[in-house]
């Protein structure tokens, strides 16, 4: 057997990181402990440079474990990398779509790109413009205004075997199907207003308190879990096949992980 185990297309590979720049100015998710950053050493005198970072494992691009938000899921170290972490996927594109508190599911993703099941799932929803590093940033639209799904989608992710999902924006879920609904109540009368002017159902209607959460509590036990607030490259790759690796610590006893997520082509 050869010593050289190369990868023999190196120089044909590109590399999209869909990954969101991180800094004390990065927002956590809603009360969650945002990045803080602090030198305990200099160059002069100590002859190096050492920092102290106290954070939340929910700011920045980072993937929710099934520790999260399952008693007996498993922790980020136990996530294996090949066929899990790392695997074939699709980037798909629903920015034509997008609006604030909008609704997605299955269709619209089936609609615009070619899913296999047992893909790794990323969405670009286009509410990264509203990062806190983008020429449009808007905290509000990025955490408390971004579209979400219902839970025939979160049924669909199951039947199709999704392995684990990505999004560009706050939270995997419809932001009026998380806490903020009750932490910013303003927010939730405008979200109805909209969905009943639309849909003719309000947030009781497509968020009933059985389905809380959904994305997390109903999937996070099948292993279906998520990544958020991902970025970077995220349009350069709508509709795209392409192999999609997530890269967090190999945490024990982590429940989630800032993480680097990456999507690798052969062109």
């Amino acid at each position: 057997m050869s010593n050289n185990w190369e990868l023999k297309n190196w120089n044909d590979l590109k590399v999209y990181d869909l990954s969101i720049p991180i800094s004390h100015l990065t927002p956590a998710w809603p009360t969650y402990e945002p990045l803080q950053i602090k030198f305990f050493k200099r160059l002069a005198p100590n002859g190096a440079n050492g920092q102290l970072l106290t954070h939340s494992n929910h700011v920045g691009t980072h993937l929710d474990g099934p520790l999260h938000f399952c008693t007996h899921g498993g922790d980020i170290a136990s996530l294996e990398l090949k066929n899990y972490l790392v695997g074939p996927g699709v980037v798909v594109d629903l920015s034509d779509m997008a609006e604030d508190y909008g609704i997605y599911g299955s269709k619209d993703i089936e609609d615009r790109a070619e899913v296999h099941d047992g893909d790794i799932l990323i969405i670009n929803t286009g509410y990264h413009k509203y990062g806190w590093d983008q020429p449009e940033a808007d905290e509000i639209r990025y955490m408390i205004k971004h579209p979400g799904p219902t839970l025939e989608f979160a049924h669909w992710c199951e039947k199709r075997k999704i392995k684990w999902l990505g999004v560009d924006c706050g939270s995997a879920d419809h932001p009026m199907n998380t806490k903020i609904r009750e932490w910013m109540p303003q927010y939730a009368k405008l979200a109805d207003a909209h969905l009943k002017g639309k849909y003719g159902k309000g947030l009781d209607d497509f968020f009933p308190p059985e389905d809380y959460q959904l994305m997390h509590i109903e999937l996070f036990p099948h292993n279906i879990i998520h990544a958020e607030c991902l970025g970077g490259d995220i349009d350069l790759l709508s509709g795209k096949r392409v192999t999609i690796g997530c890269f967090p610590w190999k945490f024990v006893g982590g429940e989630s992980c800032i993480s680097r997520i990456v999507a690798f082509a052969e062109e």
